[in-house]
């Protein structure tokens, strides 16, 4: 088939690769969102799929909104038989919808219909979800509500960031986007309605969102902190100013009061609503990211200090 592919980040990037090297199917074009300032000199730079297309001589299309007038004349002429989507970063109106023949198709990273938005792998992980996977399903204009193809699941490890579970989905979620590809150009795939019942919603995940709240139990604050790791980083208050913290690890330890700092010969502890926590890798203001123990020595936090 012809396909104009639409993605920007980089967990995009396993399935352009897949479907360039499928040889049953032709990318013609990538839609990707315009370059963006990054780096200290917030010079504009490609989006990692953008990239990739030009390094293949595929045509890469930036609209500022995919209902351009511009952009829709090109897809026209494009002339796609199916557009498959991963994290593109913008929404879709009906009358660009309409054109290729076979719709465009979404690989989401969740067992739809849990999950639906833009952080689906972030709320698992927060959650406590033991499994969950990708799934790719013809787009319709309410949110990730259309008819699903196919899934593939994946077991949720212990101690899984979401930018680690993010990673093996994205691979997976490739594998399967080229076997939807291959079905729906056999006529061997049928798209089955979402079940009605099971829909939860993951909303993006804002800087406020990755605070750490350590009145909550050791769990709830692991499974917060994985969850935001890498993107947008779990944080904490320490003496006025925030902390960043890396993944923390659940031991066996007298309890502390939730946030009070414990100073170990090779652990720092922070208390919680239940256990303590021993901290991981942190980053004040202004300095580079370090061990906790690191840290400690240079701040030499006083009996009672608090994380909050």
């Amino acid at each position: 088939m012809r396909l104009v592919f639409a993605g920007t980040p980089e967990v995009a990037l396993p399935s352009l690769r897949a479907l360039i090297d499928s040889p049953r199917h032709e990318v013609v074009a990538v839609v990707t969102r315009p370059d963006a300032p990054a780096g200290r000199g917030r010079t504009l730079h490609r989006s990692p799929v953008g990239a990739l297309a030009d390094e293949h001589g595929i045509e890469v299309l930036t609209p500022e909104k995919a209902g351009d007038e511009q952009f829709l004349a090109r897809l026209r002429e494009l002339d796609p038989d199916c557009c498959p989507v991963v994290a593109y970063g913008a929404l879709l109106p009906q009358r660009t919808l309409d054109i290729p023949r076979h719709g465009w198709v979404n690989l989401h990273f969740s067992l739809l219909p849990a999950w639906r938005g833009a952080a689906p792998v972030q709320a698992a992980i927060k959650a406590g979800d033991e499994v969950t996977g990708a799934s790719a399903f013809r787009i319709v204009k309410p949110l990730d509500a259309g008819p699903v193809f196919g899934v593939v699941t994946e077991t949720v490890q212990d101690r899984d960031t979401a930018g680690e579970l993010l990673d093996r989905l994205s691979i997976s979620g490739a594998r399967l986007l080229v076997a939807t590809m291959d079905g729906i150009e056999d006529g061997t795939l049928e798209a089955r309605p979402q079940p009605a019942e099971g829909v939860t919603y993951a909303g993006k995940v804002t800087v406020e969102d990755a605070k750490a709240d350590f009145t909550q139990p050791a769990a709830a604050v692991d499974r917060l902190v994985r969850s935001v790791t890498p993107e947008p980083g779990a944080w904490a208050e320490f003496r006025g100013e925030r902390l960043k913290l890396g993944p923390l690890t659940p031991v066996e330890a007298e309890a502390l009061p939730p946030g009070e700092l414990r100073v170990e010969k090779r652990r720092v502890l922070v208390g919680t609503a239940t256990g303590p926590l021993a901290l991981g890798e942190v980053q004040a203001q202004g300095k580079k990211r370090m061990a906790a123990t690191d840290w400690a020595r240079g701040v030499r936090p006083e009996q009672g200090e608090r994380l909050g």
